[in-house]
């Protein structure tokens, strides 16, 4: 069982820099054979996939966040951090990660796939 706790979210200006990092629980797992993902829900909208990070290191970015948000993970740590950079006000929503132990190490952010949620962090930019 993967228990995940996001935090870091805030409240900043449009042009700041935010940094949510999500935590595995420290049971007997090797996070390196897990996947994981940021996705976010603004209210109103549909969740979407932000940033995926694959057990083999590789990432895949929304369009929306390409050259902006940067995904890593610390496997001994067990954190995947999000770090968000030029925020703007249309990045406000609520913040989860997701982890899943694939068959093959990919990137993904496929909601279906991910069987590990947290209860997610919010992030609200103010232009």
């Amino acid at each position: 069982q993967v228990h995940l706790v996001e935090s870091g979210g805030g409240s900043v200006q449009a042009g700041g820099s935010l940094r949510v990092s999500c935590e595995g629980s420290r049971n007997r797992y090797k996070y390196s054979e897990y996947s994981v993902a940021w996705f976010r829900q603004a209210p109103g909208k549909e969740r979407e996939g932000v940033a995926g990070i694959g057990c083999d290191g590789s990432t895949t970015y929304a369009e929306s966040v390409k050259g902006r948000f940067t995904i890593s993970k610390d496997n001994d740590r067990k954190i995947v951090y999000l770090q968000m950079n030029n925020l703007e006000p249309g990045d406000t929503a609520m913040y989860y990660c997701a982890a899943y132990r694939p068959l093959v190490c990919r990137a993904t952010m496929s909601p279906a796939e991910f069987r590990y949620w947290g209860q997610g962090t919010q992030v609200t930019i103010s232009s």
